[in-house]
C-alpha cells in the first residue's frame, strides 16, 4: 500500500475563526482588513497571535508586540482572543475530517495529519480529494486551510507551508530536490533558531547544503542529532500517523498565551486551569496517569519538554498541578513563555495505589468520590458552581 499523508493547516486560525464568528453578527470580514488577534495592550506586553493577509503585507509578524505591529501598520485593528470559540471551531474541523477516516493525528488546535493511503481505494486520487476537503471546509465552516500532500509527515508539513492561503501543494519523494532543497535552511521543519545559526556558521545555507553535508563535519556540533537532521533534509521520515483512537496512552492540553508571560504566578494560574481540564478528562474516561510532562515554548519558539514518573497512578487535579508546577519551576530559564502545556502519559484503567503506613486508604477513596461529584456538578451547572 502506497504511503500518502496529508497535513491540514488552518490559515491564520485565530483571526479566521474570530472573523467567521463576527460575520454572523453582521460585522465586516476582518480577514480583509488590517487586523490582528492580540493580547491586552494596556499591559504593554500584548503580542500578535494571528494576523490578516493585509497586515502581513505591511510587515506585521506573529509573536511581535502590538506596539511594534502598530508602528508598521498605524491603522491596525486589534481583536481579543476567544479560546472557547477556537476550541469549538477546532472540534468542528476535526469532526468533519473524521467522516472520512479515523486515522487523523491532531497536532495542535489548528492542524492535523491524515493517513490517506489507507482510504485511497475508497475516495480516489489524493490531490483531487485534498481539493475536495479544502473546499468542503470553506463551504461548511467558513474558513480556509492549506493542505500538504506527501509520502510522509515531514514532507506533508513542509508542503502545507508553501504559498498560502487556501492552497493544495504536493511534496512527493521525487519532488524533494526541485521543491524543498532550494529553500533556506531555516525553513526546514525541525530546525530551530539555534540550529539554523550553527548551520549558517558552517556555510550550510540551504536545505540542499544540509542534505549533501558530510556527517563528520556536523557531528562535533550536533552530536547524536546529526543523522536525524541530514535525514530530514533528504525528506526521510518514518514516523506514523497516531490517531486518538489508536493512541490512548496519553492526553495533553497546551495554551497559547495572550502575551509572553514572565511572571511565574501567572503561568501557575494557566497550569492550574490545564490541570483541572485534564484531570476531569481522565476521570470521565476512568483513566489514571503514571507520567506527567510539562511543555514550554518560549518567546523565541524554542520548545522544552520535561517529565517525571509517579510512584502511583493518579487522576487527581491537585497532584497533577503540584507536579507540573514543580517541573516548570525546575526547568524554566526565565525567558518569557509563549505557550504552556501539560501532557499525561502511560494512561491506565487501573488505580494500583500503594498506601503507605502514614496514609488513610478510606480518605483517598472518599476524595475520589468527591472529585467525581464535583465534575458532575460543574458539568450540569457550570464551572463556577464550586468555589
Amino acid at each position: 500500500m502506497e504511503r500518502i499523508i496529508m497535513h491540514i493547516d488552518v490559515n491564520n486560525a485565530f483571526l479566521s475563526w474570530t472573523a467567521v464568528d463576527l460575520l454572523k453578527q453582521g460585522h465586516k470580514d476582518i480577514r480583509n482588513e488590517y487586523s490582528v488577534i492580540g493580547g491586552d495592550e494596556s499591559k504593554r506586553r500584548g503580542v500578535v497571535l494571528s494576523k490578516s493577509t493585509p497586515a502581513k503585507k505591511m510587515g506585521v509578524k506573529s509573536a511581535e508586540t502590538i506596539y511594534q505591529a502598530r508602528k508598521k501598520c498605524p491603522g491596525l485593528k486589534v481583536y481579543p482572543p476567544n479560546h472557547k470559540l477556537y476550541k469549538e471551531m477546532s472540534n468542528r474541523l476535526f469532526e468533519l475530517l473524521s467522516k472520512y477516516t479515523n486515522d487523523v493525528e491532531i497536532v495542535s488546535i489548528d492542524e492535523c495529519f491524515l493517513d490517506y493511503g489507507k482510504v485511497k481505494n475508497i475516495y480516489g486520487d489524493e490531490v483531487s480529494f485534498a481539493y475536495k476537503i479544502k473546499d468542503e471546509i470553506y463551504n461548511t465552516l467558513g474558513f480556509t486551510v492549506n493542505v500538504g500532500v506527501a509520502n510522509n509527515k515531514l514532507c506533508a508539513k513542509m508542503a502545507s507551508d508553501f504559498s498560502k492561503p487556501n492552497k493544495v501543494h504536493t511534496l512527493y519523494m521525487n519532488e524533494i530536490k526541485e521543491k524543498m532543497w532550494p529553500l533556506p535552511i531555516g525553513d526546514l521543519y525541525g530546525i530551530g533558531k539555534s540550529s539554523e545559526i550553527k548551520l549558517k556558521n558552517l556555510k550550510i545555507n540551504t536545505i540542499k547544503d544540509l542534505a549533501l553535508a558530510d556527517s563528520k563535519l556536523l557531528r562535533p556540533y550536533f552530536k547524536n542529532q546529526t543523522d536525524h537532521i541530514i535525514n530530514i533534509a533528504n525528506g526521510i521520515d518514518d514516523s506514523p500517523v497516531i490517531s486518538e483512537e489508536s493512541d490512548r496512552t496519553s492526553i495533553s492540553t497546551t495554551e497559547t498565551l495572550i502575551y509572553d508571560y514572565d511572571d511565574i504566578e501567572e503561568i501557575n494560574k494557566e497550569l492550574k486551569e490545564i490541570s483541572s481540564r485534564l484531570s476531569k478528562e481522565l476521570r470521565s474516561k476512568n483513566k489514571y496517569c503514571y507520567t506527567i510532562a510539562i511543555i514550554i515554548k518560549d518567546m523565541y519558539f524554542k520548545t522544552t519538554t520535561r517529565q517525571t514518573k509517579l510512584k502511583n497512578s493518579t487522576n487527581n487535579e491537585d497532584i497533577i498541578y503540584e507536579v507540573s508546577t514543580k517541573l516548570f519551576k525546575d526547568n524554566w530559564n526565565s525567558i518569557p513563555v509563549r505557550l504552556i502545556g501539560i501532557r499525561l502519559d502511560s494512561l491506565t484503567g487501573k488505580n494500583d495505589y500503594q498506601i503507605s503506613l502514614f496514609e488513610n486508604a478510606e480518605e483517598k477513596i472518599e476524595n475520589d468520590k468527591l472529585n467525581k461529584a464535583i465534575d458532575y456538578l460543574k458539568e450540569k451547572y457550570g464551572n463556577n458552581i464550586i468555589k
